[in-house]
């Protein structure tokens, strides 16, 4: 389990970085949604090959996924198109602040519900707290 916990911060750490990286792309060549292409050209070809190194069988189950969950690469989409697009002009920081606070709210309600087959969670009154603290803190820290 800790190194799950290593494994999540480095992405989080990797979620502003592609940010800031994404939309100087962006800037440099005067087009968010072409930065965004060539992130994902990238993102598909490293996730390619880690697939196919890891588990080629898999692909061959993907005709019988419910395609609904599918959905999640056009979530993935519009972060990185909204990132790129808003980040330069509002800033990475109050970007990714407005990111979190949304995960943060999402998460309590996939907790919360289970939905989409999660582990339930209850939200509890401590947990509420804990995700206004946090909220709080992400907050504080873009007004400092």
């Amino acid at each position: 389990m800790p190194h799950h916990i290593v494994i999540m911060l480095a992405a989080g750490i990797g979620i502003p970085v592609l940010a800031a990286l994404n939309a100087a792309l962006g800037r440099h060549i005067g087009s968010p949604a072409v930065a965004a292409t060539i992130l994902f050209v990238v993102a598909f070809a490293v996730s390619a090959l880690v697939a196919f190194m890891t588990a080629p069988q898999a692909v061959t189950k993907l005709a019988t996924a419910p395609k609904h969950l599918f959905f999640a690469g056009a979530l993935v989409a519009f972060y990185v198109l909204s990132i790129t697009w808003i980040a330069p002009t509002m800033g990475v920081g109050n970007a990714v602040f407005f990111v979190l606070l949304g995960q943060l709210i999402s998460a309590a309600a996939i907790d919360h519900f289970g939905l989409f087959n999660a582990q339930s969670s209850p939200l509890t009154l401590t947990r509420a707290a804990g995700i206004a603290l946090m909220a709080t803190g992400v907050f504080v820290t873009q007004k400092a």
